[in-house]
């Protein structure tokens, strides 16, 4: 099965997120098919927190692809920004 989800990366304690297409057999940080975004949990000042392909996600959803729980409530934050 094909899941929109997050890979981490970044140094300890400082986290950064990669929004990622990848089969559900393969690893957290492993084996991805595209990225498509990202999630900057720390981000301050002129960086920018989340961006994310909207359109690129529509295109993997409609071909049956799951998102995970934290992908969708980010998704949800940068559509309410636009």
């Amino acid at each position: 099965m094909v899941k929109i989800r997050l890979a981490r990366h970044g140094t300890k304690k400082r986290p950064f997120y990669k929004m990622i297409i990848a089969d559900s057999r393969f690893s957290r940080n492993g084996r991805f098919i595209e990225k498509i975004g990202y999630f900057n949990p720390i981000a301050t000042g002129q960086s920018s927190k989340i961006q994310v392909n909207i359109p690129r996600i529509e295109y993997w959803i409609k071909k049956g692809a799951q998102m995970s729980e934290r992908v969708k409530k980010i998704i949800k934050i940068a559509n309410e920004k636009k």
